[in-house]
């Protein structure tokens, strides 16, 4: 009988459970890249995905798999493929699971970079719809016949838009369409969205799952609940090689993972492993810290707007009370049309000035000068991003340190 335990003992235990070399506690880093087998027979059948095993890291090593099974742990899932950045992770999902005469519908407020690899996608031949993905109707509108996918994120960079997640789910279940939720914004330990239906579940591990800017990485997980029986775009000789169950994920690591290159390091993923431990514990704190920045904000006369789903004034502040165990560690702010918002930040002392999210330290970056320059100002306006827009990632810092930054810089 298996004993069910609590997701940070889990995550503590997981690689020591698995009885590694020498009774590390830690999977060791394997920095192998190629694999030799005493019978050729082995790497025959490894090849042919008839067993589990190791020919080349391009696809598969020992450390990045201890990682790969961590990730699924805190998904709930059946099964997870990690990447060399959660961009890589997108990409490979998309370019394994999407033919040219396919249709896509995301949400309009993908962050930048993502919709950036969409438009290039849109660029190539692909039909791919942006929707205001905060109401399901807006979704249901633009399905099609040949509709294969649709792309949200829990919460939205930078300006906080929460999709119908429930919703969508619900319609993606009814249609047979494949729901994919990128969960970095919350990570599954404020959320999983296997809860709302999802098919797959994109994290980008550099951010609160590593947790200290330090490792690149991205993941893509398996819930289960999807029926890849029925997905006609599934390369024919899989269907004799591999269970119903495991194809999708197999075209991703073959087609996505090992046809791409975008291969996680096995040194990166011993220091996103380790990180992994204390996700519940940095993120109770980095919550708790975001939530009285946000409240000390909205009663400060130089700022115009709070961008952060725990306020009342949120518009989908009851649906994220409702789905989310916290209202995450990320927020943006509007500053007073009498303050220049890059003045404003120089003068902060302990925030960092950087991009980069779910980092134990927090950082501040100016929105419109630097992630979503490209978009220009006319699509800006669109997701609803001001000029004057400051995105923060709230760290780990004593509380009363950084609202006494804070204050200094807008009284300055």
């Amino acid at each position: 009988m298996t004993t069910k335990r609590g997701f940070t003992t889990t995550l503590l235990h997981a690689d020591r459970l698995g009885k590694p070399e020498h009774g590390s506690l830690h999977k060791p880093i394997h920095t192998s890249v190629t694999y030799g087998h005493e019978d050729v027979q082995d790497l025959v059948d490894i090849f042919q995905n008839k067993k589990k095993g190791y020919a080349y890291s391009r696809q598969g090593n020992p450390t990045v798999t201890a990682l790969e099974y961590k990730v699924t742990q805190m998904e709930k899932g059946l099964s997870s493929i990690a990447f060399s950045t959660g961009m890589a992770a997108i990409s490979a999902t998309i370019m394994a699971l999407i033919k040219h005469t396919d249709h896509i519908v995301a949400s309009s407020f993908l962050f930048g970079n993502s919709r950036s690899i969409f438009q290039t996608y849109i660029d190539l031949g692909l039909d791919i719809t942006f929707v205001d993905a905060t109401d399901v109707e807006n979704v249901r509108a633009e399905i099609k016949e040949n509709t294969k996918l649709v792309f949200v994120e829990t919460i939205a960079n930078p300006a906080t838009q929460i999709a119908d997640l429930e919703g969508i789910g619900a319609l993606c279940s009814e249609k047979g369409i494949l729901y994919v939720v990128d969960n970095t914004m919350t990570s599954p330990y404020l959320f999983n969205p296997v809860d709302v239906k999802a098919g797959l579940v994109i994290n980008s591990l550099t951010k609160y799952i590593g947790g200290h800017g330090n490792a690149l990485g991205g993941s893509v997980t398996d819930t289960g609940l999807f029926d890849w029986s029925i997905y006609p775009n599934i390369f024919p000789g899989f269907k004799t090689q591999v269970k119903p169950e495991a194809l999708g994920m197999t075209q991703i690591r073959k087609k996505g993972l090992r046809d791409a290159g975008g291969t996680l390091s096995p040194e990166a993923a011993h220091s996103l492993s380790v990180g992994a431990e204390t996700l519940a514990l940095r993120l109770e704190r980095a919550c708790n810290n975001a939530l009285a920045l946000a409240t000390y904000f909205e009663n400060h006369p130089k700022i115009k707007k709070v961008f952060y789903p725990g306020l009342e004034s949120h518009p989908q502040h009851e649906r994220a009370g409702k789905l989310f165990a916290k209202f995450g560690g990320l927020m943006s702010i509007e500053l007073d049309d009498s303050i220049d918002c890059l003045a404003f930040l120089n003068k902060l002392q302990l925030v960092v000035k950087s991009s980069n999210l779910g980092d134990t330290r927090t950082l501040a970056i100016p929105v419109a000068q630097t992630i979503f320059f490209e978009l220009g100002a006319e699509r800006r306006a669109e997701m609803g991003i001001p000029e004057s827009m400051i995105r923060l990632s709230v760290g780990i810092e004593d509380l009363d340190d950084l609202v006494e930054d804070f204050k200094a810089a807008l009284e300055g």
